[in-house]
């Protein structure tokens, strides 16, 4: 992965753990937080919508996929906790 690639990849992460927030919480989690929880949830939100048969080709594909991962991120670890 290139450096542009990552900084793609990062602000999707940005973007997917906000909105992630604002659906679970009602705000956002803060930069650092967003970021981690976006990441993390394009993984799962990868894995989850592939096993459907689903793949995000565009940008924007890219970031519903993402969001939809940290939501299910963020639900399991509030049932956890």
């Amino acid at each position: 992965m290139n450096v542009t690639g990552l900084i793609v990849f990062l602000i999707i992460g940005g973007v997917a753990g906000w909105l992630a927030g604002l659906i679970m919480k009602g705000r956002g989690l803060g930069v650092g937080m967003n970021i981690v929880v976006g990441v993390v949830g394009a993984f799962i939100g990868g894995l989850l919508l592939g096993l459907l048969g689903f793949h995000a080709v565009h940008l924007l594909g890219q970031i519903i996929t993402a969001t939809i991962g940290a939501v299910v991120l963020l639900a399991v670890a509030r049932k956890l906790r």
